[in-house]
């Protein structure tokens, strides 16, 4: 018999995961964990909402008005801080933001008024805005554009991550110590920041860009020909959507542990808190699979198909308060669909602008939507006042509609080198 005839080498594809190098997934780390704790902060705001009216006698509106106030100094801080982290890095950007709102969150707990609390949460907001704006363009700098969606995906689960975290701390400590500890407990990220500031280094992308310290010319380019008209669309829809968002996440804790008689599902806080975590795992899987979904499909598509289904699936849970089963079993769904769409932001902000002003135009598009989306704690509020707490939550779909029709003026850019 012959020799056997010998049979041609299979080249092994290795997973996805394994051709990232370390130091991308250290990037991915460091914008993760410190956007774990900004999702926390909110939420620990969210789960003590009802436990602060008591406390201080507010009402719905007043009291959804000083989540406004925090959102609305995020806003301010993400614009501020995404021209900061353009022109002085985006690690040093991310630290001193970790910084601040690590700090301000331990000086919530000495609030004994309504205005030192309003006062200080707006010093939260002002640390909380730069961390998506700088950890976004950090690690959409590093990462390979085939996997940019992906990326964009892990890092908005971590605010789903922190959602749940604030969640359990609240079932634990909320009943026993107080809404006072849940903030103590958020002043801890200082130390991650210290961290980050030895470990992270800047991003080659943006070391090499043409960087510029006049203001005048970094934002005559940033609102200049090329970039205006994408960069006005993009702030519309994340107007629009971030409106929704936190309309319906704010006040999701206090619709769940509202009674009947105003419109709510009349659960205790602990069992609002067992209620929030299969939301939010929703929402984690939401994020992440959105990353996959959108760089395989494309980020439009999967966009709409995302708010299109929040937009459904919100009014049937806000009037399903008198059945606690069809609440939890609908949670997951809200969190899937409501939350995975910003997914989108991180990717395709990064792939419309150029590095010398694409973390000033993430910050001023994401940011001026979160200044819009200050102002639905307090419609929504005001709507619970009068039409019950599951009613208002239906208008959010609305602008879900909106943000899924408008971003079809945005080119697709899955898959693009960033420029």
């Amino acid at each position: 018999m012959g020799a056997p005839i010998p049979q041609p080498k299979v080249a092994r594809i290795s997973p996805w995961y394994r051709t990232i190098r370390s130091t991308q997934w250290k990037n991915l780390a460091a914008a993760e964990f410190a956007w774990v704790f900004d999702g926390m902060d909110m939420m620990l705001y969210a789960l003590a909402l009802t436990t602060i009216q008591r406390e201080f006698g507010l009402t719905s509106a007043v009291a959804g008005s000083i989540a406004s106030i925090t959102v609305f100094a995020s806003a301010v801080g993400g614009v501020m801080g995404g021209y900061f982290a353009d022109r002085f890095g985006r690690v040093r950007v991310l630290v001193f933001s970790m910084l601040l709102y690590s700090l301000a969150k331990g000086a919530v707990t000495t609030s004994h008024s309504v205005w030192a609390l309003g006062m200080w949460r707006a010093v939260v907001g002002l640390g909380l805005g730069p961390v998506w704006s700088a950890g976004s363009a950090l690690v959409a700098e590093t990462w390979p554009a085939e996997h940019r969606g992906k990326v964009s995906g892990f890092l908005q689960a971590g605010w789903a991550i922190g959602y749940i975290f604030a969640a359990v701390l609240s079932g634990l400590l909320l009943p026993i110590y107080g809404w006072r500890s849940l903030f103590l407990v958020g002043a801890a990220p200082a130390l991650l920041a210290i961290w980050i500031w030895r470990r992270v280094r800047e991003p080659e992308i943006w070391l090499g860009s043409a960087r510029s310290s006049n203001v005048r010319a970094h934002f005559g380019l940033l609102f200049g020909p090329a970039s205006r008209g994408r960069l006005t669309i993009a702030t519309v829809i994340c107007s629009s959507t971030l409106f929704a968002y936190w309309g319906l996440f704010t006040w999701i804790p206090a619709y769940l542990s509202s009674p009947l008689s105003r419109g709510g599902a009349g659960l205790s806080i602990l069992q609002s808190s067992a209620w929030i975590i299969p939301a939010q795992i929703g929402a984690f899987f939401g994020y992440t699979s959105f990353g996959f979904l959108a760089d395989r499909f494309g980020r439009r598509a999967i966009f709409q198909a995302f708010v299109f289904t929040a937009a459904l699936i919100v009014p049937i849970y806000g009037l399903a308060a008198r059945s606690p089963l069809t609440l939890l079993l609908l949670g997951p769904l809200v969190g899937f669909f409501a939350h995975g769409f910003f997914s989108v932001f991180g990717a395709m902000l990064a792939e419309l602008f150029p590095s010398a002003i694409r973390a000033t135009a993430q910050g001023f598009a994401y940011n001026v939507g979160r200044a819009a989306g200050a102002f639905a704690p307090f419609v929504i509020g005001a709507a619970a006042d009068t039409y019950g707490i599951g009613s208002a939550l239906a208008v959010t779909s609305a602008f879900f509609v909106a943000g899924g029709v408008m971003i079809r003026f945005l080119p697709e850019t899955m898959g693009e080198e960033l420029p």
